[in-house]
């Protein structure tokens, strides 16, 4: 099966400036893929040459095996993108600008009826379908562009930066309508800069800087390859050999406060415990400490998201 992205070797200048550096990415018909980078890392370039608003300097860029250049008709048709920017026209009524979006994909009103009103529904903008979007809040803005980017029911979704600027209730709201076209089959490409979002939603990420990918898998599987999880164990006994004892394991003693660095705590623990318990020490407390896919970003980048 062709993937629903596919993206090969892709370079973008603007000038002396490189842009993109040769990027590959494939994204899996049905998949949730999260890209993630610091400001300038390229995301906003990428997105921009799928959807036709910049020319590739180089590379392959395909759509369901079509290519974006030469299919431009099928693939535009496959895709729809959530900006970060608006730029939708500020004088006429939300569902207007959503007959006239449905439109442009050679949808009539009449057969765009039907899902003009379930997304104004869906999205809590049925209320705000005569108002224009110049009356509309943050919050109802972001609805609104996703309401615009799936009125002709797209294979994929892109959302850039979906919930930049709204508030925690809404974002969590987003969040389960996301989940919700992901399970009925929608392939979601998605940038953010909320850590938190990329976790919990996506089945897999690249991490993009200057202009290349440099990490790509799960959450998880990314988490335990680079991530710095670990256990802290207090003792009452500092008379124990506990480099004996702990062979097996890498760890710190500082008076009886031993560190683990271990990419599986909830594996070692009760190994660890078992162990030491076994040789005759009395634990006083136990803690583990695992590390998120915001670790990993920083220690791959060496900056945090929002740099």
């Amino acid at each position: 099966m062709k993937p629903a992205i596919k993206i090969q070797n892709l370079k973008k200048n603007y000038g002396e400036t490189v842009a993109l550096k040769g990027v590959n990415i494939s994204i899996k018909d049905g998949e949730f893929f999260g890209l993630l980078g610091p400001n300038g890392a390229g995301k906003t370039t990428t997105i921009n040459i799928l959807t036709g608003l910049v020319r590739k300097d180089e590379g392959v860029t395909e759509i369901f095996g079509k290519d974006i250049v030469s299919d431009y008709r099928f693939t535009r048709a496959q895709v729809g993108i959530s900006a970060q920017e608006f730029t939708q026209d500020w004088f006429f009524p939300l569902d207007r600008l959503l007959y006239f979006q449905a439109g442009y994909y050679g949808i009539p009103k009449e057969k765009a009826k039907d899902q003009v009103n379930e997304l104004l529904v869906r999205l809590g903008l049925e209320e705000k379908r005569s108002s224009r979007l110049r009356q509309l809040s943050g919050g109802m803005k972001r609805r609104f562009q996703i309401a615009k980017a799936l009125v002709h029911d797209p294979k994929i979704l892109i959302l850039d930066e979906p919930t930049a600027g709204v508030d925690v209730k809404l974002r969590h709201e987003l969040w389960e309508y996301f989940r919700e076209l992901h399970n009925a089959g929608k392939t979601i490409l998605l940038t953010t800069h909320y850590i938190e979002e990329a976790e919990l939603l996506c089945d897999k990420v690249a991490i993009i800087d200057k202009g290349q990918v440099i990490k790509e898998g799960s959450p998880k599987s990314l988490t335990r390859q680079s991530g710095k999880s670990g256990i802290n164990i207090s003792l009452s006994d500092e008379n124990i050999d506990f480099e004996s004892v702990l062979s097996d394991f890498t760890f710190t003693n500082n008076e009886g406060e031993l560190h683990f660095t271990t990419k599986e705590p909830e594996e070692n623990l009760p190994k660890i415990i078992n162990l030491l318990t076994n040789a005759g020490c009395h634990i006083q407390r136990v803690e583990t400490t695992k590390s998120s896919l915001e670790d990993v970003f920083l220690s791959l980048t060496g900056k945090g998201i929002n740099e």
